[in-house]
């Protein structure tokens, strides 16, 4: 009773920042992303009648405390879901995402534990089916059983039933590309679900970001469609600063961003007024994503590794779904 997934992570270009229903991960928005192929997590999932508690190894190291709890409750959903509740794993993942710094390292993580558990436990899951499992372990994890762009609704049942990631289009559709500057791998102070919790709570902003959602998705979506490089990269930046804007007005008020941060985008916006098409987006993290095209990578790249703070650049291009190894 063992497999191996590995899961990519995906960046929001529509972002998804609020729940409205906390045990069930359930948003209060839709939201749309792009897996990567640069950043992903592979994980293998042992179900042995002989143990006696879940092990989780990450990374080599034995996890304990909040992170295993929620790796232990995830897996009971899917001891759960087969009826066999008193099987333990053994867990092992190996994560090329820097954990809790606004790289999604939540996404793939879920994502790949989600599909190995399932597979190792027996259970034949569809798509959709293991998308909205996933969901309940962190919400954008989601969006990471597929590949190219993808759209979680939020749904309007109360159990979750239809709340789940769609395919929007295959990572062959469209070539675009995404430079992941890398400013600190260090943990944030503020968890994305407290910051999210907060914002929706106590920031006067919120209201306006949600009735802003449905016009940007429509709009991104038809870019992608059309392959509009310019429409889809300045909708996914605007919506990114109205996401951010909120938090601002949290109390108390918070940000993820750094003095980098803020000078990375900057530069992004003097390469655009320089010729040069490229956008930024920022999860809850300080560490910038800048979508551009392919005849621009060496520009691109070279600038962004000229900025002062900035340690790495990841260069990725659109990648997969689950796969099974």
């Amino acid at each position: 009773m063992k497999a191996t997934a590995r899961a990519h992570t995906n960046i929001a270009l529509i972002k998804y920042w609020g729940k409205r229903e906390e045990a069930l991960i359930l948003p209060t928005n839709n939201s749309l992303s792009l897996t990567l192929d640069g950043f992903y997590t592979t994980t293998t999932v042992d179900f042995r009648e002989a143990l006696s508690q879940d092990v989780f190894m990450l990374n080599d190291e034995a996890v304990t405390g909040e992170a295993y709890q929620r790796v232990t409750k995830f897996l009971d959903l899917i001891r759960g879901l087969s009826g066999k509740t008193d099987l333990y794993a053994n867990v092992h993942s190996i994560n090329e995402v820097p954990t809790a710094a606004g790289f999604a390292s939540s996404a793939s993580g879920f994502a790949a534990l989600a599909a190995a558990g399932a597979k190792a436990i027996g259970l034949n899951l569809s798509d959709q089916e293991l998308s909205r499992l996933t969901r309940q372990g962190s919400g954008s994890a989601c969006r990471s059983i597929y590949g190219g762009f993808a759209e979680w609704e939020m749904g309007t049942r109360q159990d979750g039933s239809d709340s789940y990631a769609v395919p929007i289009a295959s990572k062959e559709h469209w070539d675009i590309r995404v430079a992941a500057v890398v400013l600190s791998s260090t943990m944030k102070k503020v968890s994305s679900r407290a910051g999210m919790k907060r914002t929706v709570e106590t920031s006067p902003f919120y209201p306006g970001w949600i009735e802003s959602i449905p016009n940007d998705l429509n709009g991104i979506k038809a870019g992608i469609q059309e392959k509009d490089f310019e429409k889809v990269g300045a909708i996914a930046e605007a919506n990114c600063l109205k996401m951010h804007a909120t938090t601002l007005g949290a109390n108390p008020p918070f940000t993820y961003w750094h003095d980098t941060t803020l000078r990375v985008m900057h530069t992004v916006q003097e390469m655009r007024a320089n010729g040069i098409p490229a956008y930024f987006t920022i999860d809850a993290g300080p560490n910038v994503k800048v979508l551009y095209l392919p005849e621009d990578e060496a520009r691109v790249e070279e600038t962004l590794r000229n900025i002062a703070g900035v340690t790495d650049v990841r260069l990725s291009k659109a990648g997969s779904g689950i796969t099974y190894l």
